[in-house]
């Protein structure tokens, strides 16, 4: 007998023992998690919940303590020996992703603000229908790969992305009994409701992230979604109409959008799609991402990690459905940094990441590449469970207060302040722009701040409605931080001696196309009966509808055959239209293009030039644009530091308590012989070289990429090949970022560009719209008037077309006088000071 253990002891241990096999033993067990779910509701009345008691704030205190030993206070440390390679626009991001998802062997992260299931990761879809995504993580899933997947729990009220369709269509791949079948696991966060999960909820924040780790081997970051309406490539068409055939489009579904017409609708209904391609063209995208191969990928992976455990806890803590993540390195007394817990009665597994020794990944052996980076990130406690961290605001600012030359930004929003005077704005962004500028103007510098943001920065239609207040509120508040007001950007470099206009310049991007709706299309639609827009849906319904048709995670209702019929009606629909080829000439050659976005590229022709099988004035009709979409989250300064992630330039982004964000800082140790303000200059190769592919794309110094991009090497993972920086004359060109030809062409493409999209669209936002009455007159509400079409009916076409030639790149000015004499969001029920934070 044990000391101090008497034969009662031994009696009631024993009787607990065998009371565990019993239905009383799971009743209690029951009982307690009922119980402790009740306790969740003291939550409400205790916002520190997570950070009070004793063990909780030891952990507090360590991961303080860390964060305080790293550069810009983050959780992660600098790593040396990254291999990382950048990507530029949707088509060689998603071509990389397919390559690296195919090749996985043990587990799959990822994390997005929203995940369409049905993405097509190539194109042309109807060519590449095993690319895609769902079809992909189906393949890796009953190849024995477990996937673990977080997405944002939008509110559905003001957000169209249906993160419950994302969850039940990949859970419905492997249904049980199939291979596969429990590989798959998606959490969503996070909770809109109190009585789903007590005071553990936001309404106003959202997880941001975009990021995807595989294997701990190679890691992909950045910008992109792996959702709709992101895939394009560097022309950027806004056409997707194929009179040769309805399998050449490019943009299935719902992938064709233009938010300034319509938002998506029902993304359940992947298929449908309410605006006509015949009618108008697509919101183009423009993003940058990143592949890295390296010590990073463990931080990546880390955030991961953290964030799982911390969801688990939070919403799925009593479900046998998800498990319990521990981490090589995290492990013992340290695997409270990635929320690892061990209740007494616990729930579901713990499972050991990675699965196979960590040591077996190459890059825990040596450097395989030159790139020292750093990952950092916004997050805090309703997000992760942690105190609040914003490294990535003090890595902008930092290195941006240190620029020398120039500092390039693309982002999808610019809400930053000056000072402590801007509320509701408190991210400081602002003032390290101003402390850059004013250090370089009185030291006689010459300096630049070049910021590349979307002309209209939020989704609406037209913004004169009253729908749109609150992207024009984004506007008010990003006008405010540029250049309106006493504390704006332009306004404190100004207060200090310096001209703010010698050294900060914004502008925006735009596109046009022509939609290549022939008569003889036309014809065939009148014979057949049938619209080229239902003719789409079927398409979409033919190559989208395959393996999600219950997504539900129900069994499908017996008896239940309305899809069935829809598809059979849409099927016939395309059978009647496609009968009447013949008659109406189209089964012979179409010379005409189905996109002639092209001829804003290098060597991409003339407008001028191109085929038309028609009347030119009927032509006409099908020109279209468009701006040019930003979404990357992008820093580029001195050609030697990048910082590119999820992160935008706004409080949401930047403040750590708001959204969640991840992003990596770049340098590349790896220096080039370049060129600075005409001087011999070392560059680092990682950044030089993106930033010099990114200001080619603009100027139009590119080629346009033809659809297969399978022997591209920049649409390869970072373990395949490094990036083509395809050197020429127009890479040497742009080599100098501060050189006067360089800087003439930019603004001289710029200027022109404006003027002639002005003069033919009416494209808005604009200079000359000062007030809304001034709105009235330069785009007048008319239905004949569509949006993004030519202004002018009477215009003659071949006057139409030289203008067009004139157009290179997609560059633009920002209209810096839009709306400069109206209120642009007046204070009322949607923008108050309770509000105000959801814009900012």
């Amino acid at each position: 007998m044990a000391p101090g253990e008497d034969s009662d002891s031994r009696m009631f241990a024993g009787l607990r023992d065998r009371l565990k096999a019993t239905n009383l033993y799971d009743a209690k067990i029951g009982a307690i998690h009922v119980k402790n779910k009740i306790g969740k509701f003291g939550n409400l009345i205790n916002a520190n919940h997570r950070h009070d008691e004793e063990h909780e704030k030891l952990t507090d205190e360590k991961r303080t303590r860390i964060a305080e030993s790293h550069r810009f206070q983050s959780f992660a440390p600098e790593r040396d020996g990254n291999k990382i390679k950048w990507y530029v626009d949707g088509q060689d991001y998603f071509y990389a992703v397919s390559v690296a998802l195919e090749k996985a062997k043990e587990t799959i992260y990822i994390e997005d603000w929203w995940l369409s299931p049905e993405l097509f990761l190539r194109r042309p879809p109807y060519f590449n229908q095993e690319w895609r995504l769902d079809q992909v993580l189906k393949r890796r899933a009953e190849a024995g790969v477990k996937i673990y997947i977080v997405v944002y729990k939008e509110v559905a009220q003001a957000l169209s992305c249906n993160s419950a369709h994302t969850k039940h269509a990949l859970h419905a791949l492997c249904p049980e009994g199939t291979p596969g079948h429990g590989n798959i696991h998606v959490m969503r966060h996070p909770d809109h409701n109190v009585f789903e999960n007590a005071g553990d909820m936001t309404f106003y924040w959202a997880h941001h992230e975009k990021f995807i780790v595989i294997d701990y081997e190679i890691a992909f970051i950045g910008g992109l979604d792996l959702c709709f309406g992101r895939w394009d490539n560097r022309q950027h068409p806004l056409a997707d109409v194929h009179p040769a055939g309805v399998q050449n489009e490019i943009f299935p579904g719902q992938d064709f959008n233009n938010n300034r017409i319509m938002d998506f609708q029902s993304v359940d209904d992947w298929k449908s799609n309410e605006l006509s391609k015949a009618d108008f063209g697509r919101m183009p995208w423009h993003d940058v991402a990143m592949c890295v191969i390296g010590d990073c990928v463990y931080d990546i992976a880390e955030h991961f990690v953290l964030r799982w455990n911390f969801v688990k806890r939070d919403k799925y803590k009593r479900s046998e459905n998800f498990d319990w993540l521990t981490m090589t390195g995290r492990e013992g007394e340290n695997e409270d940094l990635v929320a690892v817990q061990r209740p007494k009665h616990p729930v579901g597994e713990y499972v050991h990441h990675p699965l196979s020794p960590l040591e077996n990944r190459a890059w825990a052996h040596g450097h395989q590449g030159t790139v020292h980076a750093q990952v950092v990130r916004s997050s805090c406690d309703w997000s992760s469970g942690i105190l609040t961290e914003h490294s990535i605001q003090n890595a902008y600012c930092e290195t941006i207060r240190n620029a020398q030359h120039f500092v390039y930004i693309e982002n999808q929003f610019f809400i930053t302040a000056t000072g402590e005077e801007q509320s509701p704005i408190h991210n400081t962004i602002g003032k390290a722009i101003v402390d850059a500028c004013v250090k370089a103007g009185k030291e006689g510098r010459k300096f630049r701040v070049i910021i590349v943001i979307p002309a209209i920065p939020g989704f609406a239609g037209d913004l004169r409605d009253d729908a749109a207040m609150g992207t024009r509120a984004i506007m008010d508040y990003q006008y405010k931080s540029i250049h309106r007001g006493p504390n704006s950007i332009f306004e404190q470099i100004k207060s200090q001696g310096v001209d703010p206009k010698q050294h900060v310049f914004i502008f925006n991007l735009r596109s046009y196309d022509r939609l290549n709706k022939t008569s003889a299309m036309i014809e065939q639609e009148e014979k057949s009966g049938v619209k080229y827009q239902d003719v789409q849906r079927a398409e979409a319904e033919e190559i989208m509808g395959e393996g999600v048709e219950n997504t539900t995670d129900q069994k499908p209702t017996i008896g239940d055959d309305t899809g069935d019929n829809e598809k059979e009606r849409l099927v016939d629909l395309k059978r009647q239209f496609e009968a009447q080829r013949g008659a109406v000439g189209l089964d012979q050659e179409v010379t005409s293009k189905d996109s002639i976005a092209e001829t804003a590229m290098l060597n991409g022709g003339k407008v001028s030039e191109q085929r038309w099988d028609d009347d030119l004035e009927k032509e006409k009709e099908n020109f279209v644009q468009e701006e040019l979409y930003i979404h990357g989250k992008l820093l580029i300064v001195d050609d030697r530091i990048v910082i590119c992630g999820s992160s935008n330039i706004n409080d949401r982004s930047q403040l750590g308590l708001h959204d969640s964000e991840l992003s990596i800082v770049m340098e590349d140790y790896n220096l080039m012989d370049s060129v600075m303000d005409g001087q011999p200059f070392k560059a680092g190769h990682h950044a030089a070289t993106l930033r010099r592919m990114l200001w080619r794309e603009h100027l139009g110094l590119l080629p346009a990429q033809p659809l297969d991009a399978s022997q591209d090497p920049n649409a390869q993972p970072a373990d395949v090949c490094p990036n083509d920086i395809m050197e020429g004359s127009e890479y040497e060109f742009v080599a100098d970022p501060m050189s006067d030809q360089v800087w003439d062409m930019w603004t001289g493409n710029a200027s022109t560009n404006t003027q002639i999209f002005r003069h033919l669209f009416r494209a808005d936002p604009d200079d000359n719209i000062k007030d809304f009455d001034d709105y009235e007159a330069f785009l007048p509400r008319h239905k004949k008037f569509r949006q993004g079409h030519l202004h002018d009916p009477f215009m003659p076409a071949e006057e139409v077309r030289e203008k067009l030639d004139q157009i290179k790149g997609h560059l633009v000015w920002m209209p810096l006088d839009f709306l400069c004499d109206a209120p642009m969001a007046e204070k009322g029920l949607q923008v108050n000071a309770y509000t105000e934070s959801i814009y900012t």
